[in-house]
């Protein structure tokens, strides 16, 4: 009896504060309704996911041909401009809207599970950032994505390992070229042998040239035997490159 009455006044509150300070969706800005949680039904039912997986060969695997050794890559959602994904990653980056990493790591980790089992990946590690960044920002925008992802595939988060040395400029405007250069020896290690002979899943936000997993894949290769695994929240598709 208590817990129902319970149930039913936090349902009330919860109905109260929604009038009070309405929750808007981060897709289209329309009021969220009961059971809608960021995104409202529609802008959920529109956004644009990739459905590659670890099982099958995708055009992200081809981006790292030639370049790293990647046992497979993949990611949740194409990236487009002026898309709801571009939206939901600017509230995560620039917003103060963590959240929406987990609500994001939440829904692609039950897909991985569906696909793969949990297992499969023994550590999850995020790109990181580099420490006056991160600082700046006060969170870094993958990690609550990569926290969730390794909550769904029963593996460790480590976010200690793969560290950033320099605090660079913002990538989005560079070549792959020029990415590269700029990022090379930005990444190292702070324990080789910790990731020695694990599977690791190596998480950003958004893949562009895949010049960023590329430096920080070099570096976790430092660790004898490891197996490298790419994923990312978006990808932006070839016909923007």
């Amino acid at each position: 009896m208590f817990d129902s009455v319970k149930i039913a006044m936090s349902k009330i509150l919860n109905d109260i504060n929604t009038v009070l300070v309405p929750r808007l969706c981060f897709g289209c800005n329309a009021h969220l309704i009961r059971g809608e949680h960021l995104l409202c039904t529609v802008c959920r039912n529109e956004l644009p996911l990739t459905e590659y997986s670890f099982n099958v060969e995708n055009p992200i695997d081809r981006i790292f041909y030639g370049r790293i050794n990647v046992k497979k890559a993949s990611s949740f959602l194409f990236f487009e401009e002026k898309g709801i994904v571009q939206q939901l990653i600017h509230y995560l980056k620039y917003r103060n809207q963590e959240e929406i990493g987990g609500f994001l790591g939440d829904w692609y980790g039950q897909l991985l599970k569906e696909d793969n089992g949990s297992g499969f990946i023994d550590v999850v590690v995020p790109v990181p950032l580099h420490r006056r960044k991160l600082r700046k920002r006060g969170y870094n925008q993958v990690a609550l994505f990569a926290k969730r992802l390794a909550h769904h595939l029963n593996a460790a988060y480590v976010d200690n390992i793969l560290l950033k040395t320099a605090n660079t400029k913002t990538q989005t405007k560079k070549g792959r070229i020029g990415r590269w250069y700029g990022n090379t020896s930005l990444y190292t290690l702070s324990d080789q042998k910790f990731l020695e002979n694990k599977r690791v899943l190596l998480v950003d936000d958004v893949i562009t040239t895949g010049a960023t997993m590329e430096t920080c894949a070099k570096a976790l290769q430092q660790s004898k035997g490891i197996t490298i695994y790419i994923a990312s929240m978006a990808i932006v598709p070839l016909r923007y490159k």
